[in-house]
């Protein structure tokens, strides 16, 4: 991502092709491989045995997850729950959990729905009101990645004072509720989370260091980032599949490739890839750097990361051939997870409503 760390940054994407590619789409990269690799804890301080990183090395991870379609719950425990830990006061037991995520002995998942019909949640899906009984929390998310696996919960909401919180709860907590929702894309799981009156702890409800509203909308902001990033890795993986398959395929006597609409599909291909891969690297360095301003270079990556990710898979296909459309070509893995990216955490047009809110 950036001159100074490029050579960390390949050895970390190296690293993460060759284990990642030993699982396939088909098998699970463990959270425990996961873990003993180091990133897990890639966000976490050091003095929580963490390796001080940035979002900018998570990226590299996240990308290679989508090149490989990757099933793990990296995305839930790693980039948002760290993500999400990180900007909270320090107190023992959010480092005790940071700990854990690091270690590989705690996968949190943070309860953000996956379906909204904004770019971001512009506030949490929970809230949290005092009783007789003390404080309930109540709420509804749907399409939470990674929900289903979680040993715990952290479930945004606004707190009665009006500010956004966290809750740590268990997923088996009575009142709180873990359903798993089916989805076309088999390579990732996500479930639905209701909380019908649970009753929270005082102790349960972790306060934003700062401003919560601004904390509560970069954690949408890293959601959308670290799909743009697997849409990207997606997109790279179909690009390099369709200009290899193009070398050999024959028609006529030739490969495919020396046809002239074969070159310029492939061109096309190549330059969607090229973009999104300029848009998610400006991405990642704006959040890395906690440029108040990121949300703007998040929203152009996501939007046209993502599309183009269901553009090259679908162009993938058709140049495939038969091929293509066979179970055992794998296309049509990246074609479903490309057409799941597209709409989590803010579809395209969303995300581009969201920019044009600047010239209002």
């Amino acid at each position: 991502m950036t001159r100074d760390f490029s050579d960390v940054h390949d050895d970390l994407r190296a690293v993460a092709r060759d284990l990642l590619g030993e699982a396939g789409p088909d098998r699970a990269a463990g959270w425990k491989a996961i873990a003993e690799s180091g990133w897990a804890g890639l966000e976490v301080p050091e003095a929580l045995d963490g390796s001080g990183a940035t979002f900018a090395e998570v990226a590299v991870v996240l990308e290679e997850m989508g090149r490989a379609a990757a099933c793990s719950p990296y995305v839930g425990a790693a980039v948002l729950a760290v993500g999400a830990l990180n900007l909270l006061e320090p107190e023992p037991g959010r480092d005790e959990l940071l700990r854990g995520i690091a270690t590989g002995t705690a996968v949190p998942a943070v309860v953000l729905a996956g379906d909204t019909s904004s770019a971001v949640a512009t506030e949490p899906p929970f809230r949290l009101e005092r009783s007789p009984r003390g404080l309930l929390l109540h709420g509804d998310a749907a399409f939470v990645p990674d929900a289903v696996e979680a040993g715990r919960l952290l479930l945004p909401a606004l707190a009665p004072d009006g500010a956004p919180v966290l809750v740590d709860a268990g997923p088996d907590a009575d009142g709180i509720r873990v359903t798993s929702q089916p989805l076309l894309d088999a390579t990732r799981n996500s479930g639905r989370v209701t909380a019908h009156g649970a009753v929270v702890a005082e102790e349960a409800v972790l306060r934003f260091a700062g401003d919560p509203d601004a904390a509560f909308r970069r954690l949408g902001d890293r959601a959308a980032a670290a799909i743009a990033c697997d849409a990207l890795g997606s997109s790279e993986a179909m690009l390099d599949a369709t200009v290899a398959y193009a070398g050999v395929r024959e028609q006529f006597g030739r490969p495919i490739g020396s046809f002239q609409a074969v070159k310029h599909a492939c061109a096309d291909m190549f330059v969607k890839v090229a973009v999104a891969r300029r848009l998610v690297e400006a991405a990642a360095r704006a959040l890395s750097a906690g440029d108040p301003g990121s949300w703007v270079a998040v929203s152009m990556a996501k939007s046209y990361a993502c599309e183009a990710a269901v553009d090259v898979a679908g162009k993938a296909m058709q140049l495939h051939g038969g091929m293509g459309y066979t179970w055992e070509g794998g296309v049509h893995v990246h074609l479903k997870r490309a057409m799941l990216d597209r709409s989590l955490f803010g579809s395209p047009a969303a995300h581009r409503r969201r920019i044009a809110s600047r010239y209002r």
